[in-house]
């Protein structure tokens, strides 16, 4: 289960400016909560910064004999009316922080679920779905929980430092200057640490990537990897790949855990210093217990911030790290694309204009078409092919011929690199992909069900059929039967993926899916390779009956479901070596001809084996 795509790789140091700025951008609607939560970290960080004070005339004043009763039942109310507030002021801070969380955390992931609608199958074929996943999770909740509570806390953390500092230098400057001496030392060690852990946490995201896809085609693969008892092999990838995450993850813990304990005790010989000297000055009357205890308390309260910022500032560097993916993503650009004018007359996939979209008739031509995935590795050269609306065209050759590639192209999921492809005598990159698809009826060699009903999942090709419209889809494609068996009839849940039906039973529903929509070009890909004698027999009745007034391409295994296709194609190394009808291909006794009777031949021993078998 070998990791096919690199994931990019993040090379820039030290804070990212242009990351954040972009993030910046998509956190906008949510800016009002995160005023809110920082001016109430501002007041609470006033209220912090005056209970030391309110401390020291508490001890410096009220021990006092002279001090009157009813000035200190005022000192005792005014206090506990700042404690209930503080704890006021906390339950509202977090309520927006829940709320900022939450709300951007949802709001990104539809974002990125939306990308990912709008990008083109050639992204799903290079990117793993793991990879997405560990996207999709872990990223955005890592990001939305720093945005939401850490970036407000420095909101707290530095008005404490700067109004600790104001008290203090008003009240004693060299006892301020031992507790700010230390903070230019502090600020050397975060960027020093800083710096390396955002490296290593950039390489715990990309060892994530790869474990949430090893879950995934372990989960996914599950039947492939017990018929070919790889359980060991897998399980030892994984434990590799568990072993990778487990040494990059304690390198960056490792950095954490330096830093924090050198931010304490750098801090704790500061305090020390303050207990030392002030000590002297209390005992000399220079100052007051009550001031001692207030710079000590400062002391403690601006370390820490500086510890707490020192947390954050690692919290930052996954964020960040977390964020370049997520910028990564979106930003990824669909390689099939509209032009502003198509755009204008057709909408967007997400948001299509169906009511400008043009009746599909079904001719189809490739004009002097030229095609390559990879750039140097041409697959189709110059290739010409007209097909009329309603023709039935079989495509026949061997794996890498370039039977997919032309179906590929048909529908659009990747374009020409030169050339052009007509339908109804038009370019079809004149017209929306949304038109284009909307008007394909595809079943694929493995359909893929959704979580749900039978009678959802064939209405998903058309959201507005009614269910006597499903039924008569079924019953086209002899699916009904089957699925009246069923206890809850059309109500059945398919399970994940289509897990509870079989092969042959998904096949039949995503026909009946396919021939709801009432398409104007059907795709059969591979569609019979897969499945019992009992059901290609349906779905050649389907080919040869419900598709016959519609333009239909049926890349074919079987070579016994295409015998009364208008046109069969032989395709080789990417051109038409062959074309024309069953018997006509028959009696020129070439690649087709070879093919057929091979089969033929094999089918019929194969039956001659099972009659022998049975009796």
């Amino acid at each position: 289960m070998a990791e096919k795509f690199e994931e990019k790789d993040f090379t820039n140091e030290g804070f990212n400016l242009k990351v954040w700025l972009k993030l910046a951008k998509l956190f906008k609607p949510f800016s009002k909560f995160l005023l809110i939560q920082i001016g109430l970290q501002i007041v609470m960080a006033v209220i912090d910064v005056l209970i030391p004070y309110l401390n020291k005339e508490a001890i410096d004043t009220y021990t006092n004999a002279d001090s009157s009763i009813e000035s200190l039942k005022m000192f005792v109310i005014f206090y506990v009316l700042i404690i209930l507030s503080t704890a006021l002021f906390n339950l509202l801070y977090f309520h927006f922080c829940g709320k900022t969380e939450m709300g951007f955390g949802g709001e990104l992931r539809e974002k990125c679920f939306r990308k990912l609608q709008s990008l083109s199958f050639s992204y799903f074929d290079t990117t793993p779905t793991g990879w997405l996943m560990a996207r999709m999770t872990g990223d955005i909740s890592r990001l939305a929980e720093v945005i939401a509570w850490s970036l407000t806390d420095m909101a707290w953390g530095i008005p404490v430092m700067i109004f600790s500092a104001v008290v203090m230098f008003s009240t004693n400057v060299n006892m301020a200057i031992i507790v700010l001496i230390v903070a230019p030392i502090l600020a050397v060690l975060s960027y020093y640490f800083q710096i390396r852990q955002l490296k290593a946490y950039r390489e715990v995201r990309k060892a994530n990537s790869k474990i949430t896809n090893d879950f995934n085609e372990g989960i996914n693969g599950a039947k492939t990897t017990k018929t070919l008892a790889l359980e060991d092999h897998n399980f030892k990838e994984f434990k590799h790949d568990t072993k990778e995450m487990k040494n990059v993850s304690v390198k960056a813990v490792r950095l954490g855990a330096t830093f924090r304990p050198l931010v304490q005790f750098i801090s704790s010989i500061a305090i020390a210093a303050i207990i030392w000297i002030g000590g002297d000055l209390a005992n000399s009357g220079v100052i007051g217990f009550g001031t001692l205890m207030m710079f000590i308390q400062y002391a403690q309260q601006f370390y820490e911030p500086v510890r707490m910022i020192a947390a954050i500032l690692s919290e930052f560097q996954m964020a960040q790290a977390s964020g370049e993916r997520i910028i990564y993503l979106l930003e990824s650009e669909p390689t099939i694309v509209d032009t502003p004018e198509v755009i204008e007359k057709y909408g967007t996939i997400i948001k299509p204009k169906p009511e400008n979209y043009e009746k599909i008739k079904g001719d189809i031509e490739f004009k002097d078409v030229t095609f390559s995935y990879i750039q140097g590795e041409t697959v189709l050269e110059h290739f010409d092919l007209k097909i009329k609306a309603g023709q039935t065209i079989a495509l026949v050759g061997e794996t890498g011929s370039g039977k997919s590639t032309i179906v590929n192209l048909i529908c659009r999921f990747y374009e020409p690199t030169e050339g052009e492809l007509l339908i109804d005598g038009v370019d079809y990159r004149e017209r929306s992909i949304g038109w284009l698809h909307s008007n394909l009826g595809y079943v694929l060699q493995a359909p893929h069900l959704f979580s749900g009903s039978i009678m959802e999942n064939v209405r998903f090709s058309r959201l507005d059929a009614t269910d006597e419209e499903v039924y008569e889809a079924c019953k086209l494609v002899n699916a009904h039967d089957f699925i009246m068996s069923f206890e809850d009839g059309y109500d059945t849940d398919v399970g994940e993926g289509g897990s509870r039906l079989s092969t042959g039973q998904k096949q039949l529903i995503s026909f009946a899916r396919a021939v709801l929509a009432d398409p104007a070009i059907f795709i059969l890909d591979e569609a019979t390779s897969s499945i019992d004698t009992e059901t290609e027999k349906i779905i050649q009745y389907a080919i040869e009956n419900i598709m016959k007034e519609k333009t239909s391409f049926v890349v074919a295994h079987r070579l016994s479901t295409i015998v009364n296709a208008d046109r069969i194609l032989v395709i080789k190394n990417g051109k038409i070596i062959e074309d024309g009808k069953h018997s006509e291909l028959l009696k020129q006794h070439g690649y087709y001809y070879r093919l057929y009777t091979n089969q033929f031949n094999e089918d019929l021993k194969a039956q001659l084996f099972n009659e022998q078998v049975t009796y």
